[in-house]
């Protein structure tokens, strides 16, 4: 068996030569020189030459250059692995695919046998933890984790998502919606929030080499961030970190935010382009170091992505720590820009569906505009996290900068809020006179602007005064025009339907 497997891996190095991928020759060199455990050398006998786009990404990756116990040595502040002792088998090797497909078979529904192996076929967090435990601890109590809950199990979100998505059918003028199909969500909201991913027994696919069987999986493939996988862990390390490079200069780049943080709801993408820290970024961003751990402020990098702010290791060039890195990407932040209805504090747990407000909605507020405040962060809270983001804008800004930007910020919000209120108060007044059914607060016009109100407009605002500045976002582009200009449709509209109902 064992001389099996090195046939293999010797097979795949004398196949590279003849393969336009790796013509080059520099693979075989990598390859030669580095400490590949026999369980992936026999993984890499077949996936070097039929999935090469892979190999090459994982050949690239720092899994491939450094063994566990050569990482464990490095000082704490270069450190990128926070296990202080992983499993004695994983260490001397370099971590390559059967050490992340092979972990925690017990516990994976996916897990199959492959090639005399037992793999899973998807990579989780729990197994990232196996050498990560701190960063997926962060991340396992964040909103992020709980996406897919958030979304699916709170009936007012689930309610809005099954509207926006659901298929709309006319008879007889009468205006019916059909609850969305799995694949509709999957492509849609769930792209983002993350799948429910099940193992039902085996299938049989046929491959490059013939047919094999491999678990069934519902909802799969899926990258979501809140993804629950086949193991019962939530989450996708690859929503920011994508596979088979696991490259860390990825995911500090705000391409990949980009992917679910933009326009209209969330816009963040879309207003840091646009601001004069998106501008460095475009301009010189391919002079900066994104992979050097710790990350230095104003020699590594010269302006702020999302991940400077949100959850990198940031320090100054002597080394002082300017923020702690943390997979808790709500660490940082204190108030919740993006608020069903209403901007509010940071909730306490990542699992928001936890929270019920004072008239008994799974919300954060009420419609009008009362905090459910034994789920969310207190002020003290509020003060650290505040000042925590302030410590990462004083590498490159003054104190009276810093707390002139905050205080544009507070009053962005308490104004887009006040003028969320008005809209509110619109809508209820439509219900009061019967003029809207408000039997789903989302399926009919008045509804709809009220949505556009809060979830486009008035988060537009705030995301460009919460990132120093995208002014055509607060002002025309899905900014205060809209804000104003949606508010006196929500009054023509209410005063138009009033005087049809008051003729019949």
């Amino acid at each position: 068996m064992k001389l099996f497997k090195h046939l293999l891996f010797f097979t795949a190095l004398s196949l590279l030569s003849f393969n336009p991928l790796f013509a080059d020759g520099k693979i075989e060199e990598v390859l030669s020189n580095i400490s590949v455990s026999p369980q992936t050398q026999t993984c890499l006998g077949c996936h070097i030459k039929h999935t090469p786009g892979i190999a090459r990404d994982w050949l690239s990756s720092r899994h491939a250059k450094t063994r566990p116990a050569e990482a464990m040595k490095k000082p704490a502040l270069e450190k990128r692995m926070s296990a202080e002792s992983p499993p004695k088998e994983l260490q001397e090797h370099v971590v390559g695919c059967y050490e992340c497909h092979g972990l925690n078979a017990e516990s994976h529904k996916d897990n199959f046998e492959h090639m005399g192996r037992r793999i899973n076929i998807v990579v989780t967090p729990r197994d990232c933890g196996t050498c990560h435990p701190d960063e997926v601890g962060q991340f396992t109590g964040s909103k992020k984790s709980y996406a897919y809950k958030n979304l699916m199990e709170n009936p007012v979100y689930f309610a809005l998502t099954g509207t926006i998505t659901g298929i709309k059918k006319v008879d007889n003028n009468i205006l019916t919606i059909q609850k969305p199909t799995e694949a509709t969500l999957h492509e849609t909201c769930l792209g983002c929030h993350g799948t429910q991913v099940e193992a039902n027994g085996l299938k049989t696919v046929a491959t490059k080499l013939g047919s094999i069987e491999v678990p069934n999986l519902t909802n799969w493939p899926n990258q979501g961030v809140g993804r629950i996988n086949p193991d019962g862990s939530r989450g996708a390390c690859t929503a920011c970190h994508p596979r088979h490079g696991f490259l860390i200069e990825v995911a500090r780049k705000p391409y990949t935010c980009s992917q679910c943080h933009l326009e209209p709801d969330v816009p963040a993408w879309n207003v840091y382009k646009e601001s004069k820290h998106g501008n460095i970024y475009s301009s010189k961003g391919n002079t900066w170091d994104f992979s050097s751990v710790p990350w230095k402020v104003g020699e590594d990098f010269k302006a702020p992505t999302c991940s400077t702010c949100h959850n990198s290791l940031v320090v100054s060039p002597d080394n002082e720590v300017i923020a702690e890195r943390s997979h808790n990407f709500g660490a940082r932040l204190w108030v919740r820009l993006f608020g069903l209805i209403y901007s509010h504090p940071q909730p306490i747990s990542g699992d928001t569906t936890v929270i019920k407000n004072k008239d008994g909605l799974p919300l954060p507020v009420t419609f009008s505009g009362d905090v459910a405040s034994d789920y969310l962060v207190d002020r003290p809270e509020q003060e650290k996290r505040l000042n925590a983001m302030s410590s990462v804008c004083s590498g490159c800004h003054s104190s009276t900068w810093i707390k002139g930007h905050f205080s544009k910020l507070e009053s962005t919000i308490r104004e887009t809020d006040d003028m969320t209120l008005a809209a509110t108060k619109l809508l209820s007044a439509a219900w009061d006179k019967g003029i809207e059914d408000k039997a789903n607060p989302f399926d009919e016009s008045i509804e709809q602007m009220w949505i556009r109100q809060w979830l486009f407009y008035s988060n537009s605002i705030r995301y460009s005064s919460a990132m120093t500045g995208a002014p055509d976002y607060t002002s025309f582009k899905n900014g205060w025009w809209y804000l104003t200009e949606n508010l006196l449709h929500m009054k023509d509209w209410i005063e138009f339907k009033g005087e049809i109902k008051d003729k019949d």
